[in-house]
């Protein structure tokens, strides 16, 4: 399927009887203007049947016309006042223009310029407006309220509506992405920076769309459960044509047709530019997405072309003017919108005699006045009256502007349109007497904000539309109503205890276990949303198949082919499991709609997203900032975790930086728990937090497939585990000692290190286990600032310094992450004290657990190396010994260094 026009003109090249073809086609006109469009579609079945019976290849397209889906006599009418709508918007185009130019018209002594983006919202104000007058429900007491994904770079249009509403005031305009103050408004929707105010993230192109198909489908999740009722909820996703080049952005478009997610709605706005040029200019955007969208089972429907052009296209008997519309390409329909009438007269209807004739007594004015569809109010009201009463399927509006529209010569239809973000005074001037705002010439170099008397039949309009859709939006729910409560950590004994001889578990086992036991809780249970990718039996689930259930919206239609085992595989309409199959982008945009259901659906949900660890936060990181920014709350469990733990897999598998990447991440708490009872502890901890306390943070946990001996809570211990640090093992009394730091797998070895130096060297050692390096290099940090601000006062102490300071000799710490992980703690190591940290930097590669540790040497036999050395640095003992303990544990010395191996 090619969305590439086609000359049109004449009959085809290789028509072999024209006058038949001419024939066919006259008859099939015939029968629709006479017995409607639908006995023309039910004719055109019966004909595709006879020629598949008959062996006809038939290509297939999606495609239809380049004209506008809906026709002019099946408009559903808006109820609105047009008149009103219109001064409304107008005044919200200026107040928006105003801002940026104003923030661009700053000049710090630094240099620089604010920026901001106004030609965004000029080609989408009719389509906002639309809405927010019509369609988009606040939350009330009868409605959840609609989600809306707004376009990023079209946020001076929301805040210019907010500013007219009374919700933001002129001087949080006059702080347009000037926030450090706290007065300022943010350049894009961001829920961190403006809580109460933004809901979702979407300037990071691409992730609106992937995020918006999740969220619709855990509002059906939500309402098939019995938590929320979410009927009536829409979730309505505005997006660039441009934009859909973002492989997120149609990434999961099949879900959302697989599914019949009849709640979401996208609206693409094809301005046909993108930043730098025309998104397709030898092409069709609009004709190629209809293709797609249409082909992946969606509900599409074009808007194109404004009222003014209907009395035309009435009169366009022969098809001429549709063969031109459909065989103009995008860069040329930019081109006639960034010039006038004239242009349009000579390069559009020129094309043909018979378009020329039709427009022949109309003015360059008139012709300059043939809009496109997304500024027709009637008509983008009319698009999306269809598309909220679609069952079955979801719909995508693809709506034809202009970008910059109203800007003329500063940016109107103009590849520079997505910068320009300065204008002159003339062109300011041309601005206020094309949509008529009644701001005096003596004025105008202020470019000041207007908004009419509260009095005025405008503002009365304004208030009186949003009061009977609920409310004002966008808003931001920053807490649930509800209160849950978390059972004790006492109720989850199964992990906490050690366990029995010969029955040795993971922490993966561990993490099982303790979801298990949450699941029975009568309250707590049933908000539990545990997110799968296809990996169950790898990490021992499942048995919840047949516990909980898959959620499917069509249940289970088919037998599954282990139905007589006891953990067969049931999908069910009410499951608890969100099976998104391999599919990590995806998982993570199901758990990010779990995890911020406290604040769009008033539902506390903890959602566990498991997977395997490598394939997390390097494949999905950019959706990991926006729930940071979302402000998320819920587990997500990296399995097999570690460069070494997981035989045989190799390069692509092995996972040793995750905990670098979560780090970056400020409401990321994360946790390379070695034990059960650990797992037990952060896991409960993460639930007191997150559900009990509502908190603003999500935990990102390392899980391992290795097998041991678990030996159970020390009580007492709990606080210092949640710290990220506590003595797992003390050492004998003797003369020489070092402290070995150690976590997830590799705390292990550190424990079998500390047998072999006081065997083999004499040498006490004192274990640490240490769940959380990045805690504990957090809590650093933030004593070390503390002190740099208050000099005088007495000085805060790190609690990794603490820790250490009542245990002499150097510090040796060993993971199974690159060596960045471990030393985030090295300025808090007690003074004068040597920090010797292995990790596993380089490459992956297959082997036994055992060998791979000996290759990036962290293995036990390196941590005592490491510790001699270090006792040699500070001439505890002689280098010698170093030296002789390289041979005795046979460790090659002209081995290539790991990290490039």
């Amino acid at each position: 399927m090619s969305a590439q026009p086609e000359n049109l003109f004449g009959p085809a090249a290789n028509d072999a009887d024209a006058q038949e073809t001419r024939e066919w086609i006259d008859a099939l006109a015939a029968v629709i203007a006479t017995e409607g469009r639908e006995r023309g579609h039910f004719l055109l079945e019966q004909l595709l049947d006879q020629a598949r019976q008959h062996g006809v290849d038939m290509p297939f397209s999606a495609n239809t016309a380049y004209v506008n889906t809906i026709d002019a006599d099946d408009e559903e009418r808006c109820p609105g006042n047009l008149e009103i709508e219109e001064r409304l918007r107008a005044y919200m185009r200026w107040n928006a223009m105003a801002m940026v130019v104003k923030a661009n018209r700053l000049h710090p002594e630094d240099g620089g310029d604010l920026g901001g983006h106004i030609s965004s919202f000029a080609s989408v104000a009719t389509m906002f407006g639309a809405g927010f007058n019509h369609f988009w429900h606040a939350e009330s007491e009868n409605h959840g309220g609609d989600c809306l994904y707004i376009q990023g770079h079209s946020a001076p249009g929301i805040y210019a509506r907010a500013f007219m509403e009374g919700r933001l005031t002129e001087e949080q305009l006059l702080n347009f992405r000037q926030e450090v103050g706290g007065k300022g408004l943010s350049s894009y929707p961001h829920p961190k920076l403006m809580p109460e105010f933004w809901q979702f993230p979407t300037v990071s192109m691409g992730l609106g769309p992937l995020m918006a198909i999740y969220q619709a489908r855990f509002l059906k999740y939500l309402h098939a459960r019995g938590i929320a009722n979410t009927e009536n909820r829409k979730v309505w996703v505005f997006c660039g044509d441009g934009e859909m080049d973002e492989v997120e952005s149609l990434g999961a478009i099949g879900v959302a047709a697989r599914e019949k997610l009849d709640n979401l709605i996208f609206v693409v706005n094809c301005n046909l530019q993108r930043l730098d040029g025309p998104v397709r200019g030898n092409g069709k955007i609009i004709q190629e997405l209809e293709g797609t969208f249409r082909g992946a089972g969606w509900n599409v429907i074009k808007l194109i072309w404004g009222s003014y052009w209907d009395p035309l296209l009435a009169r366009d008997k022969d098809g001429i003017l549709r063969q031109i519309m459909m065989q103009t390409l995008d860069g040329d329909y930019q081109a006639m919108k960034a010039n006038d009438g004239a242009y349009v007269r000579k390069h559009f209807f020129g094309q043909h005699p018979k378009a020329l004739e039709m427009v022949a007594n109309m003015s360059d004015e008139d012709i300059w006045r043939l809009q496109r569809g997304g500024h027709d109010p009637q008509k983008v009201y009319a698009a999306y009256h269809r598309a909220v009463n679609t069952k079955g399927q979801p719909s995508v509006l693809l709506v034809k502007t202009v970008k910059g529209f109203g800007m003329g010569r500063a940016g109107e239809g103009k590849n520079i349109a997505h910068q320009a973000k300065k204008m002159s005074d003339e062109d300011i001037k041309t601005f206020r007497d094309r949509f008529n705002i009644p701001i005096p010439d003596e004025k105008l170099a202020e470019v000041p904000f207007y908004r009419p008397e509260e009095h005025t039949p405008e503002m009365k309009y304004l208030h009186e539309r949003r009061k009977a859709l609920g409310g004002y939006l966008p808003q931001r729910r920053t807490r649930a109503d509800e209160q849950l409560q978390v059972p004790p950590l006492e109720a989850f004994k199964a992990v906490l205890d050690p366990t029995a001889e010969g029955r040795e578990i993971s922490t993966t086992q561990a993490y099982v276990r303790f979801l298990s036991t949450m699941l029975r809780d009568k309250q707590l249970g049933p908000r539990a949303v545990p997110i799968l990718v296809d990996e169950a039996r790898t990490f021992g689930m499942e048995g919840m198949f047949r516990q909980i259930g898959i959620y499917n919206p069509e249940g289970q239609k088919y037998t599954p082919q282990d139905r007589d085992q006891v953990s067969y595989y049931k999908e069910d309409q009410h499951g608890q499991i969100l099976q998104e199959g391999i599919n990590e982008a995806g998982g993570m945009a199901s758990w990010i709609a779990a995890a911020t259901s406290y604040s769009t659906s008033n539902r506390i949900m903890v959602p566990f997203y498991i997977y395997y660890s490598m394939f997390g936060f390097q494949r999905f990181g950019d959706l990991a900032w926006a729930a940071g920014d979302m402000q998320a709350r819920g587990f997500i469990l990296g399995g097999t975790s570690g460069r070494t733990t997981l035989n045989g897999e190799g390069l692509q598998h092995e996972d040793g930086h995750s905990h670098v990447y979560a780090s970056t991440i400020p409401n990321c708490i994360s946790y390379d728990p070695t034990f059960a009872h650990e797992v037990g502890v952060i896991l409960h901890h993460g639930l007191k937090g997150m559900v009990e306390r509502q908190d603003n943070v999500f935990y990102y946990i390392t899980l391992l497939n290795e097998n041991y001996a678990m030996p159970g809570l020390k009580p007492g211990t709990e606080e210092q585990i949640i710290k990220g640090m506590y003595l797992c093992q003390e050492g004998p009394k003797l003369k020489h000692r070092v402290q070995l730091l150690g976590s997830g797998s590799i705390l292990r070895e550190s424990i079998a290190a500390q047998e072999l130096l006081e065997k083999d060297w004499g040498i006490a050692a004192d274990v640490w286990s240490c769940p959380s390096f990045t805690q504990l290099g957090r809590d650093g940090q933030d004593a070390e600032r503390w002190n740099m601000l208050h000099p005088t006062l007495a000085p805060r102490v790190p609690f990794v310094t603490q820790q250490l300071e009542g245990h002499g000799g150097p510090v040796i710490a060993s993971t199974d992450y690159i060596k960045a992980y471990a030393d985030q703690i090295r300025p808090f190591i007690p003074a004068g004290r040597r920090y010797k940290v292995l990790g596993t930097d380089g490459f992956g590669r297959s082997d036994f657990r055992s060998r791979l540790r000996e290759h990036f040497e962290i293995n036990r036999h390196y941590i005592v190396v490491a510790a001699l050395r270090a006792l040699a640095e500070q001439g505890t003992v002689p280098a010698s010994k170093v030296t002789e303990a390289i041979a005795r544990y046979g460790i090659a010395t002209d081995k290539m260094n790991p990290l490039y191996a």
